[in-house]
C-alpha cells in the first residue's frame, strides 16, 4: 500500500534551506520515493488552517518512507532542513 510523507515547512533561513532542497531528491531514489507536490500554491478551503510550503513525497510502502526518513542517505539533508525551518511532518497511509 503506497504511503505519502506530508509536510508543512516554515522556512526560517531561505539560503539554507536551498542546500537542503538540493539535497533531497537524490535522497529518495534508493526508496523509491517521489515528490507530488513540492511548494506549489496552496490555498485554504476551510478552517483556520494557513500552511506554509506544503510537500508531499509518494512512497510504495510506510516502511519504505520510515527508511528514507530514517536513513544515513537522508541524514545530512534533515540536519540542513532542521536548521533551516520548523516542520510538521506525517506519514499517511493511502488506500488500494
Amino acid at each position: 500500500m503506497k504511503a505519502f510523507v506530508i509536510v508543512d515547512v516554515e522556512i526560517i533561513d531561505p539560503l539554507l534551506y536551498e542546500s537542503y532542497k538540493k539535497l533531497t531528491p537524490a535522497s529518495l531514489e534508493p526508496f523509491e520515493g517521489k515528490f507530488v507536490v513540492r511548494g506549489g500554491a496552496c490555498e485554504t478551503l476551510e478552517g483556520g488552517w494557513q500552511p506554509g510550503r506544503i510537500v508531499v513525497l509518494e512512497f510504495p510502502t510506510k516502511e519504505k518512507a520510515k527508511e528514507w526518513w530514517s536513513s544515513a542517505i537522508y541524514a545530512p539533508a534533515k540536519i540542513i532542513r532542521q536548521s533551516a525551518s520548523h516542520t510538521e511532518m506525517i506519514l499517511v497511509e493511502g488506500v488500494d
